[in-house]
C-alpha cells in the first residue's frame, strides 16, 4: 500500500508530464490510500478544469466517480494533533501534513511531486518515477 497525494491521483485521470509514471504506479502498487480531504482538494482540481474548458462537467463527474471507486475502501480521518505537529516541525500546510500523517501511520511512503513536501520528509515522500526506479 502507499500514500498518494491529491496531485497524483489527478496526474491518473488528467494528462500531464506526470501520467506515465503515475499510471505505471498504479499497475506495481494498486492498493492506494489517502486521506478523505483528497475529495475536496480533487472536486476543486476538476472544478477548475471545467471552467477552464479543458474538460465538460461530464466528464469531470466521470473522473470524480472513477477516482472515488479507486480509493473507496482506503480512505482515512486523520488525528488533528499529529497533523497540526507535523506542520509546526515542517512548515509545510496542513493540508499536505494530513498525506504525510497517514502515510506515518501506514508506515508506507507518500507519493508526491511536491517539492515542498518531498524536502520537508525525504524520508516518507517521494515522486512516482523515483517510487518505481527504485521499487521495480
Amino acid at each position: 500500500m502507499i500514500v498518494v497525494d491529491t496531485n497524483t491521483i489527478a496526474y491518473l485521470y488528467l494528462p500531464t508530464q506526470y501520467t506515465d509514471d503515475v499510471e505505471e504506479l498504479l499497475v506495481n502498487e494498486p492498493e492506494w490510500a489517502a486521506p478523505v480531504l483528497w475529495r475536496s482538494e480533487f472536486r476543486n482540481v476538476l472544478a477548475l478544469y471545467v471552467r477552464k474548458e479543458i474538460i465538460d462537467f461530464e466528464t469531470a463527474c466521470s473522473i470524480q466517480a472513477q477516482a472515488e471507486q479507486l480509493l473507496a475502501s482506503n480512505e482515512f480521518d486523520i488525528d488533528s494533533v499529529s497533523v497540526l505537529s507535523l506542520a509546526k516541525e515542517s512548515g509545510c500546510s496542513a493540508y499536505d501534513c494530513e498525506f504525510i500523517s497517514l502515510a506515518k501511520s501506514l508506515n508506507c511512503k507518500l507519493i508526491t511531486s511536491d517539492k515542498k513536501i518531498k524536502t520537508a520528509f525525504p524520508q516518507i515522500a517521494v515522486d512516482a518515477g523515483t517510487y518505481i526506479s527504485e521499487r521495480f
